[in-house]
């Protein structure tokens, strides 16, 4: 895991409004989520596991699926799982949330982030503080 500060830290949105803005970018909600907390993920590649961007919140008002909900954003960091060989080799979904949530546990959940992603994860972090606080 590799955190990566951002301006984004400790601001308050709309999650759906934020839903609304990440979604076109390419942002799913994570398969993680819980009632006072969840993140966005953007799969930056698919090499020996999965790469991404995870952006976490966490409710401040309410629960995530009520309507209207507030939440916080946390520090984004790039993550990497790496899945054992098995039964989900050949699925091929392109939903991230749908894909990290197959069957088998990760075999390293915390696997080494490949180096050339970590410059892509910076300025996928830039354009969410460009996007989000225009």
């Amino acid at each position: 895991m590799i955190e990566i500060p951002s301006r984004l830290e400790g601001k308050t949105f709309r999650l759906y409004k934020l839903e609304q803005e990440l979604k076109p970018l390419g942002y799913t909600i994570g398969g993680n989520w819980d009632y006072d907390h969840g993140s966005f993920d953007y799969k930056i590649d698919d090499e020996v596991g999965y790469q991404f961007l995870r952006v976490p919140f966490e409710a401040v008002d309410g629960q995530l699926d009520s309507h209207g909900t507030t939440v916080k954003l946390g520090r984004p960091y790039l993550l990497s799982h790496k899945y054992q060989v098995g039964l989900d080799d050949n699925v091929h979904v392109g939903n991230l949330g749908t894909s990290l949530n197959q069957f088998s546990e990760p075999q390293d959940p915390d696997a080494q982030f490949p180096e050339k992603y970590i410059n892509v994860g910076k300025a996928l972090v830039k354009e969410l503080e460009e996007t989000l606080l225009h």
